[in-house]
């Protein structure tokens, strides 16, 4: 599988990725998604020590043994929480993050993590705080790089003012394209790198997109009414091919940016994880469909949706 650099560090993550969220909590069913995604060549997995209040760190350490130096694993913190009880409260403070990263370790069984990342983040955050603590962890090992997870451009903007950073975790796909407005450039042009999550658009980009409308897009999706949205999830369709599945174009519309260090997609399940390995098979997007797709859809302003 190929592999891009994350910002100008010296790790390299595969093209698509898997987000660990949606594997549940059974463990052996867990393990199987997992190890046939690091068969197929991900080399990255994401979590977050939120994701089943630290269950997912636990289930993505078991499924790692033997396998840790052929991975990069990136989790999160921020999310201030007591393990067993189903409640927790933003603190981005460098006493948590300094807590939370020896926390994640342990659950992971692991000696260090790959990319750490800010599970969010509000402008009102003592951001210089949070900062040291980042860099700080970084001088003493315990994590090689970090980043933040967030779509906000005014939080965005400061990270890239004041941090060293290699990645910014958004939401971005070819329904989502709020990143193309500002976001990308300037990341680009400082050397940041972009984990894009959802690249499915929760599946109305998939094979199952007219359905998958139905469901998440009952009330629209961003600016689309569902209308809108069941109308763009068929004419998806025409842009599928025997080589081309609309996961696959889904997965290539995000990956043409060169900024995109890798899609990150979740599966529950091994059937669902192979619809998307499938991108390993196809030839690479044409730019007429690229542009194709960019008609059919529309840029969406940050001015209405900036969380």
């Amino acid at each position: 599988m190929n592999k891009r650099q994350l910002g100008s560090s010296d790790l390299y993550v595969s093209e698509i990725s898997l987000g660990c969220m949606s594997l549940g909590t059974d463990h052996n069913k867990a393990k199987d998604i997992i190890t046939r995604a690091v068969d197929a060549g991900i080399n990255y997995l994401d979590t977050a020590d939120l994701y089943d209040f630290g269950e997912n760190e636990k289930i993505v350490g078991e499924a790692v043994k033997g396998k840790r130096d052929d991975l990069l694993i990136g989790t999160k913190v921020g999310n201030n929480f007591n393990p067993g009880e189903k409640d927790w409260h933003w603190d981005p403070s460098k006493k948590h993050i300094k807590e939370g990263v020896k926390d994640s370790l342990k659950r992971l069984g692991i000696d260090y993590i790959d990319l750490y990342q800010l599970h969010g983040g509000t402008i009102e955050d003592p951001i210089e705080e949070s900062i040291e603590a980042f860099e700080e962890l970084k001088q003493e090992g315990l994590i090689r790089e970090y980043g933040i997870s967030s779509i906000r451009p005014n939080v965005i903007k400061e990270y890239v003012e004041k941090s060293s950073i290699v990645s910014v975790m958004m939401q971005y796909n070819a329904l989502d394209r709020r990143p193309e407005e500002e976001i990308l450039n300037l990341l680009a042009d400082n050397e940041i790198s972009v984990l894009a999550r959802g690249p499915l658009a929760k599946g109305m980009l998939s094979s199952k997109g007219q359905e998958k409308a139905q469901e998440k897009a009952e009330n629209g999706f961003l600016e689309y009414s569902q209308e809108e949205v069941l109308e763009i999830a068929k004419q998806w369709q025409s842009f599928t091919s025997d080589e081309k599945t609309a996961e696959t174009l889904a997965l290539q519309y995000v990956l043409q940016s060169p900024t995109v260090a890798t899609a990150v997609f979740g599966a529950s399940s091994v059937e669902q994880l192979n619809d998307n390995l499938r991108y390993l098979e196809s030839p690479p997007l044409t730019e007429q469909t690229y542009k194709d797709m960019q008609a059919l859809t529309r840029g969406i302003t940050y001015q209405k949706h900036r969380a």
